[in-house]
Order: C-alpha cells, then structure tokens, then sequence
C-alpha cells in the first residue's frame, strides 16, 4: 500500500531539496559571477556578489594567452575514448558475471572496487617511468588508456548491477533460437540495458573530463586537456582569480551543458530496475 504524503510534507522535502541544490550549486555560481568581475573586485573584502562593474576582460585574455580549442578537443578525445573502450571491455566483463554463475563473482567485483582505494600517488612512478619507455608521455593514447583502467571497476559494477536486472530466461530463450554468444550480447543484452548503459558512459565521461591528477603529471603541452588549461593560471607571482575563474567557467561549460541536457537519461538509468 503507498504512503500517503501530505502537502505541508512535500513543501518541507522540496524546500529542504532546493537549499542542498543551492549549496551545491554555490561554488559553480561563484565561480562564474567571479570570471566576469576585475581582479581588484574578486579579491575584495567583503566579498562583492551582483554589485559589481561587469566585465569580458577575462576571457578576452584567457582566449588570447591560451588555445582553449585545442585543450578543449583534447578533452573530448580523452575523456570520450576512454569511456567508450572501458565500456567495450566492461559489457563482456559484466555479462560474465550476471549470467555464468560463480561463488567468486563477489570477491572479485570487492577487488575490482579495492583498486579505487589505492591512491593514485602510489603507483606514479611506475606509470611514469612506463610511459617514457613506450613513448606515451604526453599522449592521448596514453590518457585514454590510464583513465580507462582507472574508472573501469566502477563501469564493471554498475553494468553488473543493471544487468542483474534483466531476465535470464529471455538471453535462454534467445540461445534456444540459435543466438550466438556475440548476438546475444549485442542484439538482446545492450538493447535491453541501454538506460543503465547511457548513465554509465555519462557518468564516467564526467569522471575522465575531471580528472586532474594524471592529466597534470602525465602530459606537458601537446595531449593537455582543460585540467592543465586550468592549472596554468596558477603562477609564481600569485592566483589571478577573475582569469582563473573564467578558465575554470570554459573549462566546465561543456560538462554542465551535457550533464543538463541529460539530466533525465541520468536518473532514469541510476534508477533502473529499482522498481519491479
């Protein structure tokens, strides 16, 4: 029987849904309102919010010192090359342990998940010192390789947890009618898991395009993505706020655009198979 919710109820859980939204939200808006004021108004004491001279100073500078294209297209290459080739390795991965039976499927998923609390400052070196001896430093295949390795548990587990999901009967009705392993997986297994699909390549598309740690220390100029974009406004003589702010609002314009415009395809594959 559904629980009846009152209205006063649903006017408190959408208040209190919007505050934590705007919370979170803060730090974004900050930064965009900051992009567009001069260097002595960031920096001014009490901070100044609307009441401000506006101003494109900042990108105008930030276009001209900087090739945001290319940085941009980097991006799109790394953090899109990674997601789909971890996607091609994590459906077959998923498959195998939603449908062929096994007692170790639980311990080797709690494996796969452990990687992820090693820190990634631990196995630098031997990563750095790999990628100058197969000549990837400072290359996308290189990026795109790592960041595949690094976010694949987390494909693996929700493409496992989606697929659970789906009927087992319908993939024993389809090896009954002759599917072959590859039809099976591509002609009824996808297709019936493309909402949990769809949330997983966006999720890890966001994951790999705000990845800053390996982007910093394993590329120099010609496979730099807008994490490296950002973190040349950093200087010796100090941050320069409004520039850095306009930086970090170019560098994270696209990934709010995509993320809004998928908002619905995003909750609608995280909330898969929920109800049955």
């Amino acid at each position: 029987m559904a629980r009846t919710v009152t209205t006063p109820r649903k006017l408190i859980n959408t208040a209190f849904a919007w505050a934590v939204g705007l919370l979170i939200f803060f730090p974004i808006l900050w930064t965009i309102l900051t992009s567009f004021k001069t260097e002595a108004q960031a920096i001014a004491s009490p901070p100044i919010f609307l009441n401000f001279d506006w101003t494109l100073e900042n990108y105008a500078v930030v276009q001209e010192r900087s090739n945001y294209t290319r940085f941009l297209w980097n991006s799109i290459i790394i953090a899109g090359g990674s997601t789909l080739l971890g996607v091609i390795v994590a459906v077959p991965a998923a498959w195998a342990m939603a449908f062929v039976p096994s007692a170790r499927t639980k311990d080797i998923l709690l494996w796969m998940l452990s990687t992820k609390m090693l820190p990634a400052v631990g196995v630098l070196y031997p990563i750095y010192l790999l990628f100058i001896q197969l000549g990837l430093l400072d290359s996308r295949a290189g990026l795109v390789v790592v960041l595949m390795l690094i976010n694949l548990p987390i494909i693996v587990w929700m493409l496992y947890t989606y697929f659970r999901e789906i009927p087992g009967d319908i993939l024993e009705a389809a090896r009954m009618d002759g599917a072959t392993l590859k039809e099976e997986i591509l002609y009824i297994l996808t297709p019936m898991a493309v909402p949990g699909i769809a949330s997983t390549v966006l999720l890890n598309f966001i994951l790999a395009w705000n990845e800053a740690f390996w982007t910093l220390n394993l590329t120099a100029v010609d496979a730099a993505p807008l994490t490296a974009f950002i973190a040349s406004y950093s200087s010796p003589e100090g941050l320069f706020f409004a520039k850095l702010s306009a930086a970090s609002t170019m560098a994270i314009a696209p990934i709010l655009i995509l993320g809004w415009f998928s908002q619905k395809q995003l909750v609608r594959g995280l909330t898969f198979g929920a109800v049955k």
